[in-house]
């Protein structure tokens, strides 16, 4: 049976083959070859890829994605369309889908969202649950380091408070737009923020936002 993650990771692949290694994406310094490397990286070098979170292995970390991105770009598209190694824990269907759904989600539109072109894509319900009971779990963390309070709320009403504190801003959207903001891409999540307007738009240019 498909699963997302397996789905986005596919979608990625084609995205990323298409656009070629120097196309724009959303990540700040990353041309497509960059966030080519970093997913290959992620799932591949659990030796380096702790390097996003753990401050003293960040060089460890540039070092190895430099050298997976002076690699040939078609390899590194097949090692994201085949997946992890054999014995890798992301083989799990569960830990797949818990580790890589949003992951994959997000780097598929920072490289669709990147070109001028791009329109929103259509998603169908229970992907856009899916997407929102992530949110839901994480949303505490990716919004710990933001100057101003913020909450997160659907069309339906259903909110998520990411950080506490006043001036607040209310931040409208579906699951799918609401975390791509939560995760950093203020500027291309298709949104609506309603709030003290000083506080909108600090928001919108933190870069405190995410992980």
């Amino acid at each position: 049976m498909s699963t997302f993650a397996k789905r986005e990771r596919l979608l990625l692949a084609d995205l990323l083959e298409t656009a070629g290694p120097e196309a724009p994406t959303l990540c700040e310094g990353w041309l497509t070859r960059d966030l080519a490397a970093h997913v290959v990286v992620r799932e591949r070098r659990p030796d380096a890829a702790g390097g996003v979170l753990i401050k003293p292995l960040a060089p460890r970390l540039q070092k190895v994605l430099e050298e997976y991105a002076a690699k040939p770009y078609e390899e590194l598209i097949q090692l994201i369309r085949t997946g992890p190694p054999r014995f890798s824990p992301f083989q799990l269907k569960q830990l797949d889908e818990a580790a890589n759904t949003v992951e994959f989600y997000v780097h598929t539109e920072d490289v669709r969202r990147a070109q001028p072109d791009w329109s929103p894509r259509e998603l169908d319900p229970v992907f856009q649950e899916t997407l929102w009971s992530r949110l839901e779990r994480t949303v505490r963390l990716l919004g710990r380091g933001i100057p101003t309070g913020l909450v997160l709320r659907r069309p339906d009403g259903r909110t998520a408070v990411a950080h506490r504190g006043t001036p607040v801003v209310t931040v409208t959207g579906e699951p799918s737009e609401l975390l791509l903001f939560a995760f950093g891409r203020q500027n291309a999540a298709r949104v609506e923020k309603a709030g003290d307007q000083d506080a909108i738009a600090k928001l919108t240019e933190t870069k405190q936002l995410g992980l």
